[in-house]
């Protein structure tokens, strides 16, 4: 019993102890997971305001030329030889004896209307392809019969025989001599009016008068004193040159020069080289196409005789093309602007290279 009773107890005992041991051991933390930081949230996409549409473009606005308005016809005008021509009917069919008409046509949109032209006249390119009815003063007049045409371009040059064969023949002819650049510009109206053309020739003459009136701003106030003297040669041996009365010698003056023979007589003349010389020009204009107006050039400028006039000695002698100058179109105004180089370099700057 005792036995028992010791064994009772000492297992006891060890309880105890292992119980107290127990408690003694400290529990082990349990395992702490550190705090996560707050998640960031992305910032929230802020939609930019609506974008107010935008209204299209509108494209460039288009000046559509206004409708031509044709005259009542029959019409009667007068030409530059003041002769009254009456005008039965629109022109479908028309002839040109001149190149500056043939340019006035071409400058009008009248292309597909010309029928004929004369072998000189070589613009615009098109000009080029047109059947060829006259040489310089003597047009094919039967030729020019045969393409019936309803209008004929004339020039002055024909007044004498040309003129009154072609109306004996029954065709309207209109003569074209203009005596200023005011008359040129006058032309081109009077085609645009007959032609069923008036305001395209309305618009082509305001760009035209528009240059020629930016040249004149600049010379209209020079003194007689600050108007060089001018020689305008069309021909060598004999000299030939300009007199008043022409678009050449009105030229000569809205471009801020003189014209040495305007005081002298009118239309061309022959004159000597004495003559020259007594006036003294300070510029010398050479005319004439191609080889021409080289040989003229050299011929003019290496004379002996007028070796001491001011445009030789100071080298104010220029070659011109003839094409345009001796062609009273729409492109006279490019040579007024080139010419107005010539005779004033300080006001209009250089003239450009090849003149």
């Amino acid at each position: 019993m005792r036995k028992h009773a010791l064994a009772l107890l000492t297992l006891l005992a060890i309880a105890g102890l292992l119980l107290s041991v127990a408690c003694a051991t400290p529990t082990p933390p349990s395992e702490v997971t550190p705090a996560q930081p707050a998640e960031e949230k992305p910032p929230e996409e802020v939609e930019p305001p609506p974008t107010p549409e935008e209204e299209p473009e509108e494209p460039a606005e288009v000046v559509e030329p206004e409708p031509e308005e044709l005259p009542s016809f029959p019409l009667t005008i007068t030409d530059d030889l003041d002769r009254e021509v009456e005008i039965e009917q629109l022109p479908q069919r028309i002839i040109s004896l001149a190149p500056s008409n043939t340019e006035i046509l071409f400058a009008l949109g009248l292309e597909d209307s010309v029928v004929g032209v004369s072998q000189y006249c070589d613009y615009p390119e098109a000009a080029k392809s047109k059947p060829r009815v006259a040489g310089y003063s003597t047009p094919d007049v039967e030729k020019v019969v045969s393409m019936q045409p309803d209008l004929v371009l004339a020039a002055s040059i024909h007044e004498k025989t040309v003129l009154p064969a072609l109306e004996s023949a029954g065709l309207t002819v209109i003569a074209m001599s203009p005596k200023s650049l005011d008359s040129v510009l006058g032309n081109i109206t009077l085609v645009g009016q007959i032609t069923g053309k008036s305001k395209t020739a309305a618009q082509l003459v305001d760009g035209l008068r528009a240059r020629i009136e930016a040249v004149t701003a600049k010379t209209d106030s020079l003194t007689l004193e600050e108007r060089p003297r001018v020689l305008y040669v069309v021909w060598y041996d004999p000299i030939t040159t300009m007199g008043s009365e022409t678009f050449i010698d009105d030229l000569i003056q809205k471009a801020g020069g003189v014209n040495i023979f305007a005081e002298e007589f009118e239309e061309s003349r022959v004159v000597s080289t004495e003559e020259i010389v007594d006036r003294n020009p300070q510029v010398i204009i050479v005319s004439g196409m191609g080889k021409v107006n080289t040989q003229t050039y050299n011929s003019v400028k290496t004379d002996p005789r007028l070796s001491g006039v001011d445009a030789i000695v100071n080298g104010h002698i220029y070659p011109e093309n003839g094409i345009l100058i001796e062609r009273p179109g729409p492109r006279i105004i490019d040579d007024l602007e080139q010419v107005a180089k010539f005779i004033h370099l300080e006001i209009f700057g250089t003239p450009e290279a090849g003149s």
